[in-house]
Order: C-alpha cells, then structure tokens, then sequence
C-alpha cells in the first residue's frame, strides 16, 4: 500500500510541471454598452493571436463617431508600440489599457461625460512576417456606448447572487448534518469501548 508521505511529494511535483506548462489564454469578450456617468469606462478591444510563434507587427486605430454629428475621429492609436491618445473630444481622459503583447487593445475613459455616448471602433492592423511573405490582416470591433446617471440591474449579477447564498445555506447544512452523524458514530463507538470494558 503507498503510504501518504509518498504520494504527497509526487502529486506536488505533478501539480508544479503542469502549472509550469500551462499559459495564458486569449479569449475575444465583447465590450460593454453602457456607462455609468461621471465613472471610468473600459472600451474593450480585444484581438486573440491564432499562433503565438509567429512574428507580427500591430496597429490600432480607435474611432469615435457621436450620435449626434456622426462625424467619425480617430481618439487613440497604437503604432510601434507607441501608444498616444489624439486630442480632441477626449482631451487627455483615455488612457491605455492593453496588453503587452497586443491582444487586449482596450482603453479607459476616466470620468465618463453625456457627451461619450456613440459609436466606438477598434481597428486592428497586422502584418504576419513569414520571411519574404508578409500578408496583413485587419479587424474591426464595434459596438454602441450608452451613458447613464446611474448603473441598471444586471439580472445575471443577481441570479449569481441568489444561487451563492443557495448554495451557501445547501452546504452550512450538510456540513452540520456530517457533523452530528460523526458526533453519534464516535458516541456509539466509546458506548461500545466502555461496555467491553465491564
């Protein structure tokens, strides 16, 4: 029979080479739509990489047209690995929120104004370099922002709610129902200890 010295040391040895081979996953999340007025906003971008080990140069131009003018102006842009924020409507309120490696391309909006609600695109440039072929590739993710004086309700925030404080009761319960049959098995094990003794 393996002792539990033995299998502690392995298992720990198997859980650190698979937590040493594990990486990062890039998953594409939409951005969201609504805004909460006078709060920080984050207008999310993201462009998930298909194969990581190929060379690629990024660029990213962030537009924003309002609702009202629909006049389309680029707000930020990410060339180089220079990231600067154009002036105009956002006058020093974006601020970079992306990853190093240029898969998360999103930014911030500090101190969300009436005048934010729009349309925003992020368009991502890349060129592949597979030596003497190098072919681009560009994406857009769009989506409408709508400001609010104050955050609505999110029903999935709330299901959540209700099925932890479910759960919390389900176990509190169980774990008091293990611990009086424990309680009772030990009774009756000193019960029967005590009677072979007399």
């Amino acid at each position: 029979m393996v002792t539990l010295r033995r299998v502690h040391p392995h298992t720990l040895l198997l859980l650190l080479f698979v937590v040493h081979l594990s990486r990062p996953v890039c998953v594409d999340v939409p951005s969201d739509t609504e805004a909460v007025l006078g709060n920080s906003m984050k207008l999310t971008c993201i462009s998930c990489l298909k194969r990581e080990e190929v060379k690629v140069d990024t660029h990213v131009i962030w537009y924003f047209t309002p609702t009202e003018t629909q006049n389309k102006t680029k707000i930020f842009k990410v060339e180089n690995d220079v990231k600067e924020p154009i002036d105009g409507h956002f006058d020093g309120r974006l601020t970079w929120n992306g990853s190093k490696d240029l898969q998360d391309l999103s930014l911030w909006i500090l101190n969300v104004s009436e005048r934010d609600h729009g349309f925003y695109e992020c368009e991502v440039i890349r060129t592949f370099d597979f030596g003497a072929f190098k072919p681009k590739a560009r994406r857009n993710i769009n989506f409408t922002l709508t400001v609010k004086e104050k955050a609505s309700n999110d029903p999935a925030a709330i299901y959540s709610e209700i099925m932890m404080y479910v759960l919390l009761v389900f176990l509190t319960l169980w774990l008091l129902v293990e611990m009086v049959y424990c309680y009772k098995k030990i009774s009756k094990s000193d019960d029967q200890a005590q009677d072979a003794l007399y």
